[in-house]
C-alpha cells in the first residue's frame, strides 16, 4: 500500500536557444517555452497538468536558456499556483536523461517517491494521475505515456512494441526508416528514484567506449584530418585537413578540404536518392547536432539548421 504522504516531484525539459529551430524566426525574439499557445506560454500547460499530481511537492524546469529570460515566468506561476517552480540552467545540453541526472542530488531534496519527466512541447490532455496510478500498479523502473497513431505518421516520432497484457516494454526504436509499430512516445513519463541508478549505469557504460572510433568500410581519410572519440564513419571520403568532432557520423559522403563537423553532428547519403551521396564542399562547417541528408553544400557555407534533399549554394 503507498503511503498518502510520498511526494512527488516533476521535470519538465525546456531545450534552450540551439534548440528549437524549425520555430524560427518566431524564437529569436522569446524562448519557445514561452511563446504564447492557447493564451497561455507553451510551458504552461505541462506546468498545469503537474498541479494535479497527488502530493507534488515542486516542479523543476530543466533548459540552458540564460536564467533571466526565466526569472519573471518561474515566480509569476509559483505565486499562481501555489507550488515552488525552479528553473536549473544546465552548463551545456545533456539531454532528458543527462539533465534529469546532472541535477539528481536537487531533484532529489524532498525524497520524493516518483519523478515525473515531460518535454515542455507536448500537447494532450496529460492523464498524470493516472499515469502514476498505473505506474503504481504495474511495478517496474518506469512508465511511458503512449498513443497510437497512423502506420504512415509513426515514423516521425518514436515507436515501441509492449506486451499486450503485462504493458512492459518490449522493443523501442527513435524514429525508424522501417515502420515498426502504430505505438508511439509521447514524451511524458515518470519513475521511481532508481532511474539516476540506470542512468549512471549507461553513463559509465559509454565512459569506457568513449575513446573508441569506428572506421570501415570503405573510407579514405586524406592527411592531417582530426577525428574525435566516438566518431563512426562507413563508405566515405575525407579530405584533407577536416576536423570530425566527437560522436559525430558521415556515411555515403565526401567532405572537402578544411571543412568540420561538430559534435553529434551527422552526414549521410543515399546512392539511390535524387541528389545521391551528400558532398560538403571545400571550408564547410557543420555545426553541432546539425544532420545533412542527400545534400550537396557549396564551399564555405556554414549550416546551422539540418538539411535533407538540398543544394545549399
Amino acid at each position: 500500500m503507498e503511503s498518502s504522504e510520498e511526494k512527488v516531484v516533476a521535470v519538465i525539459m525546456v531545450g534552450g536557444p540551439t534548440k528549437g529551430t524549425r520555430f524560427r524566426p518566431l524564437s529569436f525574439n522569446t524562448p519557445k517555452p514561452l511563446f504564447p499557445l492557447a493564451g497561455q506560454p507553451m510551458v504552461h500547460h505541462p506546468i498545469s497538468a503537474c498541479k494535479r499530481i497527488p502530493n507534488l511537492a515542486q516542479i523543476f524546469l530543466i533548459g540552458f536558456y540564460e536564467e533571466r529570460e526565466f526569472a519573471l515566468y518561474v515566480s509569476s506561476i509559483s505565486n499562481e499556483l501555489k507550488v515552488p517552480v525552479r528553473y536549473l540552467k544546465e552548463d551545456k545540453p545533456h539531454g532528458s536523461a543527462g539533465g534529469l541526472y546532472y541535477f539528481r542530488d536537487m531533484i532529489m531534496e524532498d525524497s520524493p517517491s516518483h519523478i515525473f519527466l515531460l518535454n515542455c512541447d507536448v500537447c494532450c490532455n496529460f492523464p498524470l494521475p493516472d499515469m502514476l496510478d498505473a505506474h503504481r500498479r504495474y511495478g517496474g523502473m518506469g512508465t511511458m505515456l503512449v498513443i497510437k497513431v497512423s502506420a504512415e505518421s509513426a515514423n516521425q516520432f518514436g515507436e515501441l512494441i509492449a506486451d499486450p497484457i503485462t504493458k512492459e516494454l518490449l522493443h523501442y526504436t527513435e524514429k525508424p526508416e522501417t515502420f515498426v509499430s502504430d505505438l508511439i512516445n509521447c514524451g511524458v513519463y515518470v519513475f521511481t528514484p532508481e532511474i539516476f541508478t540506470a542512468i549512471e549505469g549507461v553513463s559509465t557504460h559509454r565512459e569506457d567506449t568513449a575513446n573508441l572510433r569506428w572506421i570501415g568500410p570503405n573510407v579514405s581519410i586524406s592527411a592531417n584530418v582530426r577525428v574525435g572519440a566516438g566518431v563512426r564513419l562507413i563508405g566515405c571520403i575525407v579530405l584533407d585537413d577536416v576536423e570530425i568532432k566527437e560522436n559525430a557520423v558521415i556515411i555515403n559522403s565526401i567532405v572537402g578540404w578544411k571543412s568540420s563537423l561538430g559534435k553529434w553532428a551527422r552526414a549521410d547519403g543515399d546512392y539511390n536518392a535524387k541528389l545521391g551521396i551528400t558532398i560538403l564542399g571545400e571550408a564547410v562547417t557543420v555545426e553541432d547536432e546539425i544532420v545533412v541528408i542527400n545534400s550537396i553544400v557549396l564551399p564555405n557555407k556554414t549550416l546551422n539548421v539540418s538539411v535533407q534533399e538540398e543544394i545549399i549554394l
